[in-house]
């Protein structure tokens, strides 16, 4: 995930490690399995050489610990190695420098049941970079197929608190125009970073949250809006005195989900730097991928198996969120107590209305060329 910066100091954004993340993101992986027939159409469309002195080289950006990609990265590179049998093969793996690279090596090498997804290819070499997606992670034009699914929608800093919600769908006015000027400058400044690297020709297969055309984003398709479920159980530790008003304050997801116009915007505007740097929009869609544990709870009605499992996966992602909105001067373990104590009241309401929730994904699914 994309490195964010807390306004008036540095806050780092992490997945869970030790494998919590593939284990407990199921959805995610579901989303990269339903791209997986755009990558493979992306590097259809690409002029392919069997040149044994030059790697085809692929980055996965906002990579977490690899495993969610893992089966469509075997896909991928089969493909390339099926139109070019001797050339080698490069993947980078790349994320914030405190990322969980060691277990990306495991489920690459494929240890402790990864799977053999990469490990019987001749002439990969896998690498990993500790390297934000606002940076380039590789020389200039020398990436030839660039991947991200589920990451981009970090921001590069926080514009600043929310003062009666924690994410930028809930905000307003001005609070939500500053969202909205980072989260567009960002995506130009991830844009232009990815046309550095591309050689041309190159593809990108970029999926990320969206508002989709009916207003629906992650967590808010059906039932109870997830953000606002969050926002309610924090803002009700404030009212109890549990937390601070100025921890609640300080709690915001450093996000910004753009609507389809906004993500094509840099890409279609012929005298914008985007589409000077020479990419090209090719294909865009939204797609709704449905919540998987909301799905073994409808296959089931097994309320005591959704509820823990549903906020497994949550905690995947937004832990750190709530432990950083916490003040520095309490000591860890009450930090962490505080912590705990709010995922257990949303688990307890998930099991008091398990049919009033489920985190359904929202995405966009774009394919962008480099020219020349």
């Amino acid at each position: 995930m994309a490195q964010a910066a807390k306004a008036g100091g540095d806050l780092a954004i992490s997945m869970k490690s030790g494998g919590y993340y593939s284990a407990r993101t199921k959805g995610a992986k579901d989303v990269i399995d339903n791209a997986t027939p755009l990558v493979l159409q992306a590097l259809g469309d690409m002029v392919i050489a069997d040149d044994a002195a030059k790697p085809f080289a692929i980055a996965d950006f906002g990579c977490a610990d690899g495993g969610t990609s893992l089966e469509m990265m075997g896909k991928a590179v089969g493909a390339v190695r099926k139109r070019a049998p001797g050339r080698p093969i490069t993947v980078t793996y790349a994320d914030l420098p405190g990322n969980d690279f060691s277990q990306v090596f495991r489920n690459t090498q494929g240890v402790g049941g990864a799977g053999d997804h990469l490990t019987g290819t001749d002439k990969l070499y896998i690498f990993g970079s500790g390297t934000s997606f606002y940076r380039q992670a590789v020389p200039d034009g020398c990436l030839s197929f660039g991947f991200s699914a589920t990451a981009m929608h970090w921001s590069s800093r926080l514009p600043g608190s929310i003062s009666d919600h924690l994410h930028a769908v809930g905000a307003q006015g001005a609070e939500r125009q500053a969202f909205t000027d980072v989260g567009m400058k960002d995506w130009e400044t991830i844009l232009l970073n990815r046309a550095r690297e591309l050689e041309p020709g190159g593809r990108l297969m970029l999926v990320n949250f969206c508002i989709d055309e009916a207003g629906r984003y992650l967590g808010n398709t059906v039932g109870a809006n997830m953000f606002d479920t969050f926002n309610e159980l924090w803002a009700a530790l404030r009212d109890e005195g549990v937390i601070t008003a100025g921890e609640y304050r300080n709690t915001n997801f450093p996000q910004y989900y753009k609507n389809v116009e906004e993500f094509c915007a840099p890409l279609r505007d012929t005298a914008g730097p985007v589409h000077a740097a020479g990419l090209r929009l090719e294909h865009v869609e939204t797609r709704v991928v449905a919540c998987p544990y909301k799905a073994a709870y409808l296959a089931d009605r097994d309320a005591a198996a959704f509820a823990p499992a549903y906020i497994g996966t949550l905690r995947s992602w937004s832990e750190t969120v709530f432990m950083n909105g916490l003040d520095a001067s309490r000591p860890l373990a009450e930090r962490q107590e505080i912590v705990d104590r709010y995922y257990d009241r949303y688990e307890a309401l998930v099991r008091q209305t398990p049919d009033d929730h489920a985190m359904d994904y929202v995405h966009v699914y774009m394919i962008v060329s480099k020219s020349g």
